[in-house]
């Protein structure tokens, strides 16, 4: 009795606590190295137009496969990766909060209801949670992602241009100029963002599967029912999630003056309502095709990474 309780204790002790922290984090990055293209377009999409009325500025991008046409044409193939470096680092800490902490709470059987159901409720508010936390840990690497990815050739460049040259220079740059202070900028609307992205991921995506399965759906063939559980469920994330992330980028990529305070916005707020006064409420939508398009395939890649590694974990400690 003795030995099976050490061995449990060990089995689900702080190392794999860590473990699972770490799977999380990995599988996020593998799926970004396939979706950061999309990821440019969509920075671009947003920043077009800033605080322009509809018709009075040029638009260099109309959709995603024209934008990532026009920056193939103008800047070459590198330019569909810019900000990689930058995204890996954010989607690492991002999900090491949100898949890791959901993956241990699962695992200690924080997520059963009364009945051994898995509570939708619970794991949301658990996914929320750990969205929140991830975006703050993130929101550095965020920030240089989006500055990098609006970076463009002069005849396709939107929003303020930063000039950087990369990730660890820019981060070092930040934080000589503006302190631990502007390494986080933008974090406010990343806290609702994670909240939102990542609640309504888990439901979405577990009732986009049911429904499915309710109508004989893919149901012997798993990684199709992901593909399209992630796809119709990614229409709510995106809904739920654009607002915020438009909001993001737009606090992120704004210059700012001698007193490192923003040129453009003074908060999350602030920029929801200038944008809203300025260029119409559809403006908190902007970039929300790229977005769902995005999500879909990084959600189909991050989750089967994720259970492929679980199942890796849970063989080497069988």
């Amino acid at each position: 009795m003795a030995d099976k309780k050490e061995k449990k204790k060990k089995h689900n002790g702080y190392g794999r606590d860590a473990t699972d922290l770490l799977m999380g984090g990995v599988s996020a990055m593998f799926a970004s190295i396939f979706t950061n293209p999309i990821e440019v377009v969509k920075v671009r999409l947003q920043l077009q137009g800033e605080l322009k009325a509809r018709g009075q500025h040029a638009i260099f991008y109309k959709n995603v496969p024209h934008g990532l046409y026009v920056v193939f044409k103008n800047e070459g193939i590198v330019a569909l990766q810019s900000g990689l470096t930058a995204m890996l680092g954010f989607q690492f800490f991002l999900n090491i909060f949100r898949l890791g902490s959901f993956r241990i709470a699962e695992r200690r059987g924080l997520l059963k209801d009364s009945l051994g159901n898995t509570s939708l409720l619970r794991g949301a508010g658990v996914a929320g949670v750990g969205g929140a936390l991830g975006s703050i840990a993130g929101t550095p690497y965020y920030l240089v992602k989006v500055r990098l990815q609006s970076q463009a050739a002069r005849a396709i460049a939107v929003g303020h241009q930063h000039e950087l040259t990369g990730t660890t220079s820019a981060l070092l740059d930040i934080f000589r100029k503006e302190g631990v202070k502007g390494l986080f900028r933008g974090v406010g609307p990343q806290i609702p963002r994670g909240m939102a992205g990542s609640a309504s991921q888990i439901l979405s995506f577990t009732y986009a599967k049911d429904w499915l399965r309710a109508n004989n759906c893919f149901v012997n063939k798993p990684l199709l029912l992901s593909f399209f559980g992630a796809n119709l469920g990614g229409i709510v994330m995106t809904l739920c999630l654009n607002p915020f992330d438009v909001i993001a980028t737009r606090l992120c990529n704004q210059p700012v003056d001698a007193k490192n305070k923003g040129k453009l916005y003074k908060g999350m707020i602030d920029c929801g309502l200038k944008m809203i006064r300025h260029e119409g409420p559809l403006s908190l939508y902007k970039g929300v095709g790229a977005n769902y398009l995005r999500l879909g395939p990084h959600t189909v890649l991050l989750l089967v990474c994720w259970d492929k590694l679980k199942e890796i974990d849970d063989y080497l400690r069988s």
